[in-house]
């Protein structure tokens, strides 16, 4: 969301509408503002609440301009508030500093939300088995499955109707797997000796998306748009194929919930002839409630259906987390930790392969545009 032109549009509007001895009330007062953070013993901003504003409830899509609709200021709050900027300085600071925690942090719930974000996600999932015992019978729920998601997203104003926000999500992967160490019986014919279990390192299919969110009144927006898998690496690390989709997402925001899901399936079409086909679907339903100073509970679980699998291509996890938006300096960064149970796991082979519990660490870093 471009929020420069609006507030440079907004100013010169507001400059308009006000009398001249208004103005020259307003400069004596932002100049005594200006001086005051200099004065001895007065609040800096740091040491103020910044929770005003807390319960003003915006939709995420239209981040800047719905948060600066609501501090929107009229002629007469306009001098209350310069007229007693002198007593107050480190509240007037605070509330110039930006969106609020709690703010971000629906934001930041929020994947069609207009603003960028750099999530890193970690998810380690142990007492794993690379391989079932059929093809290995030393195979044990004994190694880790670990993905590091790497998430970006960049939201991109087409008018004043439609954003796209793209998401584009490189994985990075430390599988469980295996090498067949060779043996040639005495009369020269090769065997399978055993298998030298180890863990296969590199970067997954590449999943990039849109969704085209069109701005809307009201606490629900949807987003709907393209997603595409992009094989970059061979054997366990990826698909060997292309893939492609639809994908939906809705969201609901209401005082401190934020609720709703994201859904897409992917066909393959194209790449590693002698690779299998793919056709997956991904649901992830979301919701959090958000707590004071940042904190909010978070149940996002993250289902998967391979349809390609004969056996069983479900995994249904079932958990929640807590997390909390905070500052590091200016830098507005949101991190959360969650465990689910995987109470429904795919079968390979009539064995369940994967672990019971899956561990997800999450840092974002978040980028309010303007």
């Amino acid at each position: 969301m471009q929020s420069v032109p609006f507030a440079h549009g907004f100013s010169a509007c507001w400059a308009k509408q006000i009398p001249n001895s208004v103005k020259l009330h307003a400069a004596a007062s932002l100049l005594a503002l200006s001086l005051a953070p200099f004065t001895s013993g007065q609040a800096c901003a740091q040491d103020v609440d910044r929770s005003a504003g807390e319960d003003f409830d915006y939709s995420a899509l239209t981040f800047d301009q719905d948060l600066a609709q609501a501090l929107e200021p009229s002629p007469e709050t306009t001098l209350a508030q310069a007229s007693d900027a002198s007593q107050a300085p480190g509240v007037a600071a605070a509330e110039a500093a930006g969106p609020s925690q709690e703010a971000l942090a629906k934001a930041a719930q929020n994947p069609i939300a207009s603003m960028i974000s750099i999530p890193f996600q970690w998810n380690a999932t142990p007492n794993t088995q690379w391989a079932p015992n059929a093809i290995d019978p030393d195979a044990h729920h004994d190694k880790v499955l670990n993905v590091v998601n790497v998430q970006p997203v960049l939201p991109f104003q087409l008018s004043d109707d439609w954003t796209v926000v793209t998401r584009t999500i490189v994985p990075f992967l430390a599988v469980p797997w295996a090498d067949p160490k060779i043996g040639v019986t005495e009369a020269g014919d090769p065997y399978l000796k055993r298998w030298d279990q180890e863990q296969r390192v590199g970067i997954g299919d590449i999943n990039p998306s849109a969704f085209f969110v069109p701005t809307m009144e009201g606490d629900f927006t949807f987003g709907f748009g393209p997603t595409v898998g992009i094989p970059v690496s061979d054997g366990p690390l990826g698909s060997g194929k292309w893939t492609a989709g639809p994908a939906v997402v809705g969201v609901y925001t209401k005082g401190p919930w934020v609720v709703g899901g994201l859904v897409n399936n992917m066909w393959s079409f194209a790449g590693d002839e002698d690779r299998a086909d793919v056709n997956k679907m991904l649901v992830q339903p979301f919701v959090n409630y958000n707590l004071p100073k940042g904190w909010y509970i978070s149940f996002s679980p993250i289902i998967t259906a391979d349809w390609e699998n004969e056996d069983n291509g479900w995994t249904v996890p079932v958990g929640a987390g807590v997390g909390r938006v905070f500052k590091v300096g200016k830098q507005p960064i949101n991190m959360s930790l969650h465990g689910y149970y995987n109470v429904v796991k795919p079968e390979i082979g009539g064995e369940e392969l994967l672990g019971d519990w899956t561990i997800r660490t999450q840092i974002q870093f978040l980028i309010p545009a303007g």
